[in-house]
């Protein structure tokens, strides 16, 4: 696939076929991900595959942590945000709704008992950092999850990033038995995707260059 085609139709997909991915097709898309530049060459990101029924495990584990805690998705700010960045997030809300409408399910239900269910993806990627390293080496691991999502698009794959794992980070790693010097930074659903649901057609607008870009 060229790859400014993979840019421009690569979208978060939160509807999925329960048809298992060859094991081999995921190891191809990681293969490709970890051509990701890091600092120093460093590498540090470490990838937790999650499939068959210790996926379903890990789904039905967080979403009874969601039900007990009822932490939900947030833009993880420390301090209110500008106009700006705040009215993105509405629109793309207000957008998305209709679609879910369709399906008769609300918006935070949808989007947190969703994430913790992976959207029913029948893989699931838990992304990890070892505590060793600074906050600076998630820029790391976010070029290497931009690299795994236009992978996994190239093989026909679709993705979707989940940040709301991370809140259930204790769940995580008791269930995956991930060692406690390890940091959950991002999960990622993966799989086929469900075409014939209606949330699949909703796909989120950009801004225009204008707006984002500043010449000097």
């Amino acid at each position: 696939m060229d790859l400014f085609q993979a840019i421009r139709e690569r979208k978060s997909i939160r509807a999925f076929k329960p048809d298992p991915v060859p094991k081999e097709t995921i190891e191809e898309v990681l293969r490709l991900a970890i051509h990701a530049p890091s600092a120093i060459n460093l590498q540090p990101w470490e990838f937790f595959v999650v499939i068959d029924e210790e996926k379903d495990r890990l789904s039905r584990k967080l979403i009874k942590a969601y039900r007990e805690k009822q932490i939900s998705c947030s833009p993880g700010t420390v301090k209110p945000l500008p106009e700006t960045y705040s009215q993105r997030g509405i629109v793309t809300s207000e957008h998305m709704k209709p679609y879910l409408e369709q399906v008769g399910v609300s918006f935070e239900q949808f989007i947190n008992e969703g994430s913790c269910n992976f959207y029913g993806a029948p893989v699931a990627i838990i992304i990890c950092l070892d505590d060793s390293f600074s906050k600076a080496r998630m820029v790391d691991i976010g070029v290497a999850l931009g690299y795994l999502v236009l992978s996994a698009h190239g093989f026909g794959l679709a993705t979707c990033p989940i940040g709301l794992v991370t809140e259930y980070e204790d769940e995580i790693k008791d269930l995956l038995n991930i060692p406690e010097n390890k940091s959950v930074i991002i999960g990622v659903a993966i799989g086929y995707p469900d075409w014939g649901n209606p949330v699949n057609r909703f796909k989120s607008s950009r801004d225009s260059l204008d707006k984002l870009v500043r010449w000097i």
